[in-house]
C-alpha cells in the first residue's frame, strides 16, 4: 500500500484533484492498468476500509483475540478480490498476530487511550471511503475490480 500511497503523493503534484486524476486516466484508458493512479486510489482505500474494519471488530470484540478481528476484516475488505492461494497465505499469516494486549505493549498504548485512536479512526476515515466510492460510482467505475 505504500507504494500506492507514494505514487499518489507525486501524483499530487501535478494534478490538483482526485476526480481529475481519475478523468485522466478515464482519458488514457489506463484506468484498471497496473501502477494507474486510479487502481492505486482504489488500493489505498480498500487499505484504509482494512484498517477501519479492524479496528471497528477489536472496539466490538471482548477478549484479546486479534486475531478474529483481523480475519473478519480481511473477509470483508480484501479476500473478495483475492484468489484462493492468497486468501489461504493470508489465512495461515493470521496464527501469527499477535494478541490484542501484546499489540497494545508494543505500541506503549494502554486499552482506553487506544481505543480512542482507533474511535477516531473509525470516524474520520469512513467519509474518506464513501468519497472515494462515490467518484468511482460517478465515473461508473464500479468497486470490484
Amino acid at each position: 500500500m505504500w507504494l500506492q500511497v507514494n505514487d499518489l503523493l507525486e501524483a499530487s503534484k501535478t494534478i490538483s484533484t482526485l476526480p481529475s486524476m481519475v478523468e485522466l486516466d478515464i482519458q488514457k484508458g489506463t484506468v484498471r492498468q497496473a501502477g494507474s493512479h486510479t487502481r492505486n486510489l482504489l488500493r489505498v482505500k480498500r487499505g484504509i476500509d482494512m484498517v477501519k474494519v479492524l479496528f471497528e471488530q477489536i472496539l466490538v470484540t471482548e477478549g484479546n483475540s486479534l486475531k478474529d478481528a483481523a480475519s473478519k476484516a480481511y473477509a470483508q475488505v480484501f479476500a473478495p478480490h483475492h484468489g484462493w492461494a492468497i486468501r489461504k497465505a493470508v489465512g495461515a499469516g493470521m496464527y501469527a498476530l499477535p494478541s490484542k494486549s501484546q499489540l497494545l505493549k508494543k505500541l506503549n498504548e494502554d486499552e482506553n487511550s487506544a481505543r480512542a485512536q482507533m474511535q477516531s479512526f473509525v470516524r474520520s476515515s469512513g467519509p474518506v471511503i464513501l468519497y472515494v466510492e462515490d467518484l468511482f460510482t460517478s465515473k461508473n467505475l464500479g468497486l470490484d475490480w
